[in-house]
């Protein structure tokens, strides 16, 4: 289905492996980070950070390649990434700004409940 096609204004992405084959590389990934740290056999972690590399670089060739040439993302999409980005950063300064507080409250008043 092309961008001329659609009924509304937002972009609901087809399916994707990429997902499923970079969850894949990852355990693979840890696997091989075990084995590195316990065994001193670097292959396996090699192997799957290179893994990593190579389905996150797909993965990302993917989504551009879907927002430039498919011309999917349109003004309505577009404000929604941003808005998802704005929200993302606002809850980890959040996030962190409690773990801070959090640790400096211990740090500073240790006794005090």
């Amino acid at each position: 289905m092309s961008a001329g096609d659609q009924k509304h204004p937002y972009h609901l992405v087809d399916p994707s492996p990429w997902p499923l084959i970079t969850s894949m590389c990852v355990l693979f990934f840890a696997v091989g980070a075990i084995f590195f740290m316990h065994y001193e056999s670097s292959i396996l972690f090699y192997l799957g950070l290179i893994a990593v590399c190579f389905s996150c670089f797909f993965w990302w060739r993917d989504v551009v390649k879907e927002s430039e040439k498919g011309g999917f993302h349109n003004k309505v999409v577009q404000i929604g990434l941003r808005y998802g980005m704005l929200l993302f950063i606002a809850s980890e300064v959040m996030f962190f700004a409690a773990w801070f507080w959090a640790f400096f409250d211990v740090a500073l008043y240790p006794g005090v409940d």
